[in-house]
């Protein structure tokens, strides 16, 4: 990391000027790419590549740059042995991909044993933000950038479900409590107490609270702030939608072991309804229709950067 003195002493774009970012849009490697059956997801892959690439051009030509470098890249992790960075976007395969860049990097013989702790917790993954200027250029330039996303209500809905209707020692206490205070009229004692049984429509309204009694989290960030799609090109845009198939095309690209697959299984709470189009649309009859479209309004830049139909 930057010295304190040199963070603070130049503005976000000097600091930016030094840096060499990738270029527009440079082909994908596909040596590694072995049999025909790649063809089709090769053709989708290519043209949600093109598809963001033209939005950004539109959108970048009115967007000032205000972001440090080392911000813009504070999500991505580094796997060195293969050249790949993969910028952590929560609730769309993020743990199940961590276990992958494990394995590929050595720490691990299959990502099939290794546990939720150990992904979230171990700090065995380094991040790009962790380098120096140069690190973190060279590696921009060179290697592979790989982001993979969701639909912006499934991933709410999504993360909601994980954090706040199931037991957590974090999310309640933290946020929870702070939500009921604020949103829940005539709240009992418990529920201040321990932050628990926050419901979905106190959830939105933090979330949509331009005065929020605490924080963002990743979890709900939208993807636009949390990757900076228009700002660093992506190589590869996979979709939770399509995870399986487009992450294991993706390993044939970057020269995975053979018998490297992405994992199958869900991380946490298995035995839950996997978050649906019907899930979602049951979890949105609990907001007003104000509510829904200004959620919709909230995440709109992660709806069109990536053609998702609005709800």
């Amino acid at each position: 990391r930057l010295p304190e003195q040199q963070k603070t002493s130049e503005s976000p774009l000097s600091w930016f000027r030094g840096v060499d970012l990738p270029p527009a849009l440079h082909p994908l490697n596909k040596t590694f790419v072995k049999g025909g059956e790649w063809q089709d997801i090769d053709s989708t892959q290519e043209k949600r590549r093109a598809f963001l690439q033209d939005f950004c051009r539109k959108y970048n030509s009115r967007k000032k740059l205000q972001t440090h470098l080392v911000h813009l890249v504070s999500r991505i992790y580094v796997e060195d042995r293969h050249k790949v960075l993969y910028c952590e976007v929560p609730k769309a395969g993020c743990s199940n991909w961590k276990r992958v860049l494990m394995v590929l990097s050595g720490l691990a013989a299959s990502a099939n044993n290794i546990s939720h702790d150990d992904v979230h917790y171990g700090k065995h993954l380094r991040k790009l933000d962790s380098y120096d200027l140069k690190g973190i250029s060279t590696r921009l330039n060179m290697y592979t950038k790989i982001i993979f996303v969701r639909d912006p209500m499934e991933r709410l809905v999504s993360a909601f479900r994980d954090k706040f209707e199931h037991p957590n020692s974090y999310y309640h206490p933290i946020f929870g409590k702070a939500i009921i205070k604020k949103y829940r009229h005539n709240a009992d004692e418990e529920a201040l107490k321990t932050g628990s049984g926050v419901k979905f429509k106190e959830f939105i309204q933090y979330l949509l609270d331009s005065h929020r009694p605490v924080g963002m989290d990743i979890h709900w960030e939208q993807v636009s702030k949390l990757c900076y799609p228009c700002l660093i090109n992506y190589d590869f845009i996979g979709k939770f939608e399509t995870l399986e198939e487009d992450a294991n095309y993706f390993l044939q690209l970057v020269g995975a072991p053979a018998n490297l697959k992405f994992p199958k299984f869900k991380d946490r709470h298995s035995s839950d309804e996997r978050t649906s189009t019907e899930v979602v649309r049951q979890y949105l009859k609990e907001l007003s229709k104000e509510e829904r479209q200004l959620t919709y309004d909230f995440y709109y830049l992660d709806y069109v950067m990536f053609n998702y139909t609005s709800p």
